[in-house]
């Protein structure tokens, strides 16, 4: 049943956390990964990140529903050494084996100065600044990474897509300041945002998307028809190779090390039973076995602190350092509430009445 009220209405942190977990639950998923899925996924909307938070159940029901993804899937460690580890993520979601994943990566590297873990066997893990913020709380410095599930970027010059978003997250803590968080796709934008307009039928920015021709378009509706990204930069003018160079990185980084499948492989995502085989990789550095205990957050608040005193080319807007924004909008929100559009709130409605979830969003 369509809903009535056509604006954004708010709700609680609370409440969207449960939505996601009563839907989740719902698929088949165990309690104990719900509880971590559901945390990661409304921390997403609560910082902002209108992409990767409950505007994904849609997407995860469809994949659960074509069986290429396992909702009770096992974490395993495959292989080991102290500095290193390798993941499987028995085809589950990424986000149980992604905080896994970090946590050993965490240890390891308060034992030994510095750790990488990659993960295979894996699907969506959220947005990638939740995993390397839980380093930054342990007073580490992170990376984290991942390709996806499909080829949606254009390499600069071409027509056709052949990498994924590929988002790069880095963290560093601070102590004066909060850690800073970039958190980014190497497209232009990320693909949830142009998912996102198109669910509630409103034109993008020229220079997000192109049509499948490999034309400028406006129009969202093209995501449904073959519609292509923009690598960051979005034209070669305008420096795309540096987006282009840096998914191919990720992607590199992703699959190569943990043997996850290449986007650009036939069937990608699907040619698997169970599992989309999607690859992550988290890097942590423990900042005392180069400086002093406490030098190198010195030096971040130094940089954010000469950030901020740059003049700024407009009075009424400062200079902020990445995750600023983010911690503004989680500020609000916390408060006020996360905002959930009419369409979706609509398609979670079908998706709980399907599947006997609870519909909390009223």
């Amino acid at each position: 049943m369509a809903n009535d009220d056509s604006t954004v209405k708010r709700f609680p942190v609370a409440c969207v956390r449960d939505q996601i977990a009563s839907c989740l639950r719902s698929f088949g998923m165990p309690e104990d990964d719900v509880e971590i899925t559901a945390n990661v996924m409304v921390d997403a909307d609560k910082r902002g990140i209108d992409t990767h938070g409950i505007s994904c159940v849609p997407n995860y029901f469809s994949r659960w529903k074509r069986k290429i993804i396992t909702l009770d899937a096992t974490y395993t460690v495959v292989r080991e050494t102290p500095v290193t580890a390798l993941v499987d993520a028995g085809g589950g979601l990424g986000y149980v084996a992604s905080v896994r994943a970090m946590e050993l990566a965490i240890g390891k590297t308060k034992q030994n100065g510095m750790a990488t873990v990659s993960v295979r066997n894996s699907a969506h893990y959220g947005a990638a600044g939740y995993y390397t913020r839980m380093a930054a709380r342990e007073g580490l410095v992170a990376m984290a990474m991942t390709n996806t599930s499909g080829p949606k970027v254009v390499p600069t010059y071409a027509a056709q897509a052949q990498l994924g978003t590929n988002p790069i997250a880095f963290t560093a803590p601070a102590k004066r300041h909060k850690p800073f968080n970039l958190d980014m796709a190497t497209s232009t934008v990320a693909g949830g945002k142009i998912r996102n307009k198109a669910v509630e039928k409103q034109p993008l920015p020229l220079g997000w998307a192109l049509d499948k021709t490999g034309q400028p378009t406006t129009d969202s509706a093209t995501h449904w028809d073959g519609g292509l990204m923009t690598p960051l930069g979005g034209l070669s003018e305008l420096g795309s190779h540096k987006g282009y160079g840096l998914g191919a990185m990720v992607e590199i980084l992703s699959t190569a090390l943990s043997g996850a499948s290449v986007v650009t492989r036939p069937d990608h995502g699907t040619r698997d039973p169970g599992t989309m085989n999607l690859g992550h990789f988290f890097l942590c550095i423990n900042p005392t076995i180069y400086r002093p205990d406490g030098a190198f957050e010195d030096t971040v608040d130094e940089l954010i602190d000469d950030l901020h005193a740059t003049t700024p080319a407009d009075p009424a807007q400062p200079v902020m350092v990445a995750g600023e924004p983010e911690d503004k909008i989680e500020a609000e929100r916390e408060s006020a509430g996360i905002p959930v559009p009419p369409g979706l709130r609509d398609r979670i409605q079908e998706i709980a009445k399907e599947t006997g979830a609870d519909f909390l969003l009223t």
